[in-house]
């Protein structure tokens, strides 16, 4: 290849690995967990069920909520259950789409991920059982 067509390849490819859609907000193994059982309910979740859920205490719950809250992917609604309060997380609808597209993202580095290790592997690891994942 050229010094001119190589220029030309990286320029094409200059970022492609960045993956921009993954949020810091959201990346964060305690948070991702927090969305995906949200995800899994449209109602809302109660702040206890949230903190089995997860395996969090409840300060740590609180923390990472209250940052969820903060970058508008969640909403926390007090209600009152039995004449006892209780705190329920719901994610927004805002929140919904920019988890699907943060879920997008990942899928595409898993794909790259995959490639990258089928493009590196020689075939005769291939032949001899090794599989990338």
């Amino acid at each position: 290849m050229s010094g001119r067509a190589r220029q030309k390849a990286s320029k094409q490819t200059d970022g492609r690995f960045a993956y921009e859609g993954l949020e810091r907000a959201i990346h964060e193994k305690a948070r991702l967990g927090i969305l995906t059982s949200l995800a899994a309910h449209q109602e809302g979740l109660p702040f206890n069920d949230l903190k089995e859920l997860c395996s969090l205490t409840d300060g740590n719950l609180s923390r990472h909520l209250a940052v969820l809250e903060e970058a508008g992917l969640v909403t926390m609604n007090k209600l009152a259950q039995r004449g006892r309060p209780q705190t329920v997380a719901v994610m927004t609808p805002s929140g919904r789409r920019r988890f699907q597209q943060y879920i997008n993202v990942l899928e595409q580095v898993v794909a790259d991920a995959v490639k990258s290790q089928e493009q590196a592997a020689p075939s005769s690891k291939l032949s001899h059982g090794w599989s990338p994942g």
